[in-house]
């Protein structure tokens, strides 16, 4: 039973308040990526409305009352598994369900970030609430409370399959409701007990059901995957900027922008891009300087923007609203359906639409990443710009921005390794009771790898191209780019002579991540805008 215990002084609204922003308004079965986004950045809360607290109430009481007739039900009377046909007494139904958690608390590797498993622990309170799983209220409010008190299980990365639902980081983030484990609250890691008694509870004794369908469900993956997708949608807005600089920097031309050129081709991101692409460019003194230039046609690292980036904005669309949708889905198993008095078992478990967006997602950002090195390969190519070498003056004393490209270089690669997809994988478990499965968990994780590459990428990029501008002075480029430029220059200085380069990177990825380059982009440019 959970014993109520006096709320934490800090509340998270207060927190987000002093982070600068306020906690998402999260509504079970009507979650936004908005939202979502919201709660993936600032602590947040899931209110319970008294419509989902009945559906919760019915729907356990189908399970009581499935337990009391002596019907055989998949995980509330039987093993798990490939123990299904294992009939469990009745005496011993709270005793599996802690011992389900336990066993599958089986995880490995480096904790999910606090922001995730706030993520998680959204989903699944989500997905709880809508009244197909069998729960009791009290355990609904126990996930609840450890949401408001900031007091977030510390869930290992490794071990999930994505099917049948992740087990193991669910195991972990279900163990703390028990009192095993650790958690972390506002940077200090602690015992799960200690947490339980911030949040106000108990060490909770699960019921009949309960422990199963804590662990069965897609929420890590999902959390994981909405992660990746916002952090790539930073560096897509910084890539669609710095990609427009470049172009200026290289007395590039915006021509291929044309908007009748990419209406005959239909594709409505690549449409989009390219209006933005003339509305960044517009007004610029460079621009206009070279109008009547002898060059034909530019690499296509620069004219082919709008192909590649409208591309990479589709992909981003379509993974944002599969996501969307499985956010906002039930994923456990069995499912309990109150009204019809029945407990199905199928396979809504099975992550295959969460890794095939987080793969779609992959080839994403690596493609971000990959026109943009070229697009640095020839700002620092003398031949290629007319700029001087390596963007630096004295160059040969000063060697400029050589390196950073060559670091550019090596990022593109790497993400191109990691953009294999996984959803093509499988691997048998359970003793092949379990013979397929979709890999959703790394296909998602390993996106916050490739965003913080891409990123890297971009942040060399936009200090490249704000080089470039300058040896144009006093000529300025446009009032939009000019604002970038600004933006950047207030963080990092120009590169005038060789220095210590790495914290300049640093930096300008710092502006990227946080996403204040997001608002020169207008909202339909953003998959969760």
């Amino acid at each position: 039973m959970i014993g109520r215990r006096r709320a934490s002084r800090a509340s998270a609204a207060s927190r987000a308040n002093r982070a600068g922003g306020r906690p998402a308004p999260l509504r079970v079965g009507a979650l936004t990526l908005e939202a979502l986004r919201g709660a993936y950045c600032v602590p947040a809360r899931v209110n319970l409305t008294r419509a989902d607290l009945a559906r919760v109430r019915r729907s356990r009481a189908a399970i009581e009352k499935l337990i009391a007739s002596g019907e055989t039900a998949y995980g509330v009377n039987t093993g798990f598994g490939s123990l299904a046909s294992t009939r469990i007494p009745r005496a011993d139904l709270a005793q599996l369900q802690h011992n389900l958690v336990l066993s599958h608390a089986a995880g490995t590797g480096e904790p999910l970030s606090d922001a995730v498993v706030r993520l998680v622990l959204v989903l699944k309170i989500a997905s709880l609430a809508q009244g197909y799983s069998g729960v009791r209220v009290r355990t609904l409010r126990a996930l609840q409370a450890l949401l408001r008190a900031e007091v977030y299980p510390v869930v290992p990365g490794q071990g999930s399959v994505g099917a049948s639902g992740d087990l193991a980081p669910l195991a972990h983030l279900s163990a703390v409701l028990l009192g095993v484990g650790t958690v972390r609250h506002r940077g200090r890691t602690l015992g799960a007990v200690q947490g339980l008694r911030i949040a106000g509870l108990n060490p909770l004794q699960l019921a009949a059901k309960e422990g199963l369908a804590l662990l069965n469900g897609t929420q890590v993956s999902t959390a994981l995957a909405l992660a990746g997708l916002f952090e790539i949608e930073n560096v897509y807005a910084a890539a669609l900027l710095s990609g427009a600089m470049t172009v200026d920097a290289m007395k590039g031309s915006d021509a291929p922008f044309d908007a009748r050129i990419h209406a005959v081709r239909r594709q409505p991101g690549q449409i989009d891009v390219a209006a933005r692409l003339r509305a960044l460019l517009r007004g610029s003194r460079i621009r206009a300087s070279h109008v009547d230039c002898e060059r034909v046609q530019d690499p296509y690292s620069l004219r082919c923007q709008p192909q590649v980036m409208g591309a990479v904005l589709d992909l981003l669309r379509t993974a944002a609203a599969t996501l969307l949708r499985e956010a906002n889905a039930v994923t456990d198993n069995p499912l309990v359906f109150a009204r019809e008095g029945e407990v199905l078992s199928g396979g809504n478990f099975h992550a295959e639409p969460v890794a095939f967006a987080a793969d779609q997602l992959a080839l994403a950002v690596a493609e971000i990443g990959s026109i943009a090195e070229r697009r640095i390969a020839l700002l620092v190519d003398a031949k290629m710009s007319g700029l001087p070498a390596y963007l630096i003056a004295n160059s040969g004393v000063n060697s400029g921005f050589m390196i950073a490209q060559v670091t550019a270089a090596a990022l593109t690669s790497e993400n191109k390794a990691l953009a294999h997809p996984s959803s093509v994988d499988s691997i048998p478990t359970s003793a092949n009771q379990e013979d397929h499965v979709s890999m959703a968990t790394y296909a998602a994780r390993r996106l916050l790898s490739m965003a913080a590459n891409a990123s890297n990428i971009i942040a060399i990029e936009l200090l490249a191209a704000a080089q470039g501008l300058e040896f144009h002075r006093p000529l300025r480029s446009s009032p939009a780019l000019e604002a970038v430029h600004a933006q950047l220059r207030r963080r990092v200085p120009k590169l005038r002579r060789d220095r210590y380069f790495s914290p300049d990177i640093a930096a300008a990825r710092a502006l990227i991540t946080s996403g204040a380059l997001r608002a020169h982009l207008p909202p339909r440019l953003l998959a969760s805008g």
